[in-house]
């Protein structure tokens, strides 16, 4: 399993994850001029962007370690722009990521959902 086909498995992994924790999906993978928003869900009274990250390989650190402060930059100015392009959305609002650790054959041996991941800086 390539890195692609990790990311890809670990979007499917975190959208399962998501929706058994009560998040209604609205998009994936939705992409603007500042970046790219893996899912974006509505909770309770929360829209929820999530950044998804899953490794099988941990020689670099473990998946949340690999969010580095212009990435979550970018997810800010992603979600402030969705925010400033859509109608009818919850009012509050937050960026959680999904950590998904994975064997080599593609099996899930750690999933964790942090809330609330990148604050409003």
């Amino acid at each position: 399993m390539g890195r692609r086909e990790t990311g890809i498995r670990g979007e499917e992994l975190a959208r399962e994850l998501l929706k058994e924790r009560g998040h209604r999906i609205l998009e994936t993978n939705y992409r603007c001029s500042h970046g790219e928003i893996d899912i974006i869900t509505w909770q309770k009274d929360f829209l929820v962007f999530v950044e998804v990250r899953s490794k099988k390989n941990f020689q670099f650190g473990t998946p949340e370690e690999s969010i580095t402060s212009a990435k979550k930059g970018r997810m800010r100015a992603a979600a402030l722009y969705y925010l400033q392009t859509h109608e009818n959305l919850p009012p509050q609002w937050r960026i959680d990521v999904v950590v998904l650790e994975l064997s080599r054959a593609g099996n899930l041996s750690r999933a964790e959902v942090i809330e609330n991941a990148v604050g409003e800086e």
